[in-house]
């Protein structure tokens, strides 16, 4: 059975990490995880100490704090999750079959909203089918991938966005690529934050313009 590492990159997560540390370690006490640090100035550290976990420290960016702690992992099969995903045991097991067949070289789950509203039913619909039609998951929908594809892929583009997308791109070139239908749920937070439609327009925007060959760190900008 091969050993899987749960990356997660992390700024400023006091508040989340918490609960996202103790499902993680109720779905299955055997992985290891990795909290990497973009240089908190919250109680983002301390709130991991409870939890058997490694926490590395490293300059910020999603891709470079992911990057870092698949070095830093011993697994076989590297799990990059964000700090406000829940997963559960379901999710777990439905990885393990996933990586059983050697032809899969990574993939991504179900995304799911962890609110009862029913505008985010109708998010999820549309993210399933963006996955689905384009094969196209984001970064929360817990993308995988095998340790020796990584890393010959060289990680996540070193980007201040679209790095999730820009890694997805390249492992779905690499061979088999899958999205299971077992879901792993996001917080509604960023949606209740900044106001759903208006988050939801910006990361449409963003995702065409980058489709259109916009660069990233313009985006970012």
């Amino acid at each position: 059975m091969p050993k899987i590492s749960v990356v997660i990159p992390a700024l400023n997560e006091e508040g989340i990490l918490p609960g996202t540390l103790s499902a993680l370690s109720r779905a299955d006490p055997e992985v290891e995880i990795l909290v990497v640090d973009g240089g908190s100035t919250d109680q983002t550290e301390v709130v991991c100490r409870p939890f058997s976990i490694r926490f590395l420290k490293v300059s910020r960016g999603r891709g470079r704090q992911m990057n870092a702690g698949a070095a830093e992992a011993r697994g076989d099969i590297l799990w990059f999750l964000h700090a406000d995903t829940r997963v559960t045991s379901r999710a777990l097991r439905r990885l393990r079959e996933a990586v059983a067949d050697p032809r899969i070289v990574g993939g991504a789950f179900r995304f799911a909203v962890d609110s009862p509203r029913r505008r985010y039913r109708w998010l999820e619909k549309g993210v399933w089918l963006r996955s689905r039609l384009l094969c196209l998951p984001y970064g929360d929908q817990g993308v995988f991938a095998r340790r020796d594809i990584f890393e010959s892929l060289g990680g996540f583009p070193d980007w201040p966005l679209m790095e999730d997308i820009g890694f997805v791109k390249a492992l779905r070139q690499a061979g088999r690529f899958v999205v299971l239908e077992e879901p792993i749920f996001t917080s509604a937070r960023r949606w209740e934050e900044r106001g759903f439609v208006a988050t939801t327009a910006r990361n449409l925007a963003l995702l065409g313009l980058f489709a259109l060959g916009k660069d990233p760190r313009s985006l970012s900008r």
